[in-house]
């Protein structure tokens, strides 16, 4: 899944200011689906002129200068045109009450003079140290990207030799615990499975955490190679049992765990939570649709939309000639934004900086792979037994359809040890829902659902007898 990004853009700032005095520091938390992310604004004055800089303590930035700021009768406001960015707030001897925005999004956000911490969000199923079983920080090496990785091995007992799974994640940058929205859904499932006799290793993505490498230019095909790499090195390890070698994937780690598995004879089992079964152009669309209607659209806004994504969509399918296609793509966008009156660019950006950052994304390489791949035929070619889980509500990787789609490739490739179970009450964390929607994975307390936890659970014991 992609998460909600920041944008800092380096530019300075200048204002003036009468009566009161807004030198000296000013700390928030930013709280955005779940994230919170603490944000210092340092303001300095030379002669009449001031001028500011931003912390981001959690993003490891300090001293990035903050865009145009304006303070008039108690108002300021901070503003970052290219980004969309800008935060307006009221002074009020020692606090500033105000709003963050982006690209049309707003969240409240106070400043204080004094430091503020970040509130304790709880999440009762995450296991505190010490563990009931042996833990130990790993490394290792992808010979083919020239990248090592960083992870944690987590064994039922230090001595003896036990079955395993690698943990692989869904998209966007992601730490070994899969951590997003304040879960980590990696570090519940890996507690459970090691409490239950399964070793267990996960891993920071390349380019987060302590892995080397670059996130930002590497596609699902890339990812496998790092899979690979951590098979190689498990095979290493005396505790580990070589011809008990698993892959969880969720998401689009769903989505490169069969990639793998149709290539390698080290598998021997792989489990897909919410994985995909069709190709992402496809799986993108619906996803659109579903979301949208969930977030109170109407049908005719999500028609218009999805008709729109879908030219969008199949000129990066056809296309392979990136400089060709951003060109044809800007003009296309240029296109449906004159003739769709409705259309609305987000405040304080230019019509150029949107259409700029719309075709960037879409034309990365990590979007123009999953939008062209197929999962089915890889699916067709594994041969170790498949357990594929997805959850009722589910919207981002519709069950009936991803589910299905899995099913007909395993069957069409002859996997006849293929179990296919769609979880009633789930959405795609694997957490009890009544709605599905992304909106709330953040305000639910659990994490990952038990009954999610059991099945995998089970079903792998019965691989791994």
């Amino acid at each position: 899944m992609r998460t909600f990004s920041i944008l800092l853009i380096i530019l300075l700032s200048t204002f003036t200011v009468k009566a009161q005095d807004i030198t000296g520091q000013w700390n928030g938390v930013l709280k955005v689906q779940g994230t919170q992310l603490r944000l210092v604004f340092n303001v300095t004055k030379s002669d009449n002129t001031f001028s500011a800089s931003m912390d981001s303590p959690d993003q490891g930035a300090k001293g990035i200068p903050v865009t145009k700021t304006t303070f008039e009768n108690s108002r300021i406001k901070f503003e970052i045109a290219n980004a969309g960015i800008a935060y307006e707030g009221e002074l009020s001897e020692n606090e500033i009450i105000g709003t963050f925005k982006q690209a049309g999004q707003e969240f409240p956000m106070n400043l204080s003079r004094k430091a503020i911490d970040k509130e304790v969000v709880k999440r009762p199923q995450e296991p505190s140290k010490p563990y009931s079983y042996y833990s130990e920080d790993i490394t290792f090496e992808n010979p083919k990207a020239s990248i090592s990785l960083a992870g944690t091995l987590t064994l039922p007992k230090k001595e003896g030799v036990f079955p395993v799974v690698i943990l692989i994640s869904g998209s966007g940058p992601q730490n070994r615990d899969e951590e997003l929205l304040g879960h980590k859904p990696f570090l519940v499932l890996s507690d459970y499975l090691t409490k239950n006799g399964i070793a267990v290793l996960r891993y920071d993505d390349r380019g987060v955490g302590k892995s080397k490498g670059n996130f930002k230019t590497a596609t699902s095909a890339d990812f496998a190679t790092d899979v690979e790499s951590a098979i190689s090195y498990l095979k290493t390890r005396k505790e580990i049992n070589k011809k008990q070698i698993g892959l969880i994937g969720h998401s689009e780690g769903g989505l490169i765990a069969p990639m793998v598995a149709s290539k390698s004879k080290d598998v021997s089992f792989i489990v897909l939570l919410a994985g995909t079964g069709i190709q992402g152009d496809q799986l993108l669309l619906l996803q659109q649709a579903l979301i949208a209607s969930a977030n109170g659209a109407t049908e005719t806004d999500i028609k218009k939309t999805i008709q729109n994504n879908k030219v969008l969509f199949e000129m990066v399918v056809n296309s392979n000639d990136n400089q060709k296609l951003k060109t044809a793509l800007t003009n296309q966008i240029n296109e449906l934004l004159k003739n769709d009156t409705t259309a609305k660019i987000p405040n304080g950006m230019t019509k150029k900086t949107y259409v700029s950052l719309q075709v960037d994304q879409i034309t990365s390489p990590w979007m123009q792979y999953f939008l062209k791949y197929n999962p089915a035929p890889a699916l067709e070619k594994v041969r170790c037994p498949v357990l594929a889980l997805n959850g009722e509500k589910d919207l981002q990787v519709p069950p009936k359809e991803n589910l299905t789609a899995i099913k007909n490739a395993l069957t069409k490739g002859g996997n006849k040890n293929a179990t296919t179970i769609e979880l009633a009450g789930l959405n795609h964390l694997f957490q009890e829902s009544k709605t599905g929607s992304p909106a709330d994975y953040a305000t639910i307390e659990q994490t990952f659902s038990p009954t999610a936890l059991e099945e995998i659970t089970k079903w792998i014991k019965v691989q791994t007898k």
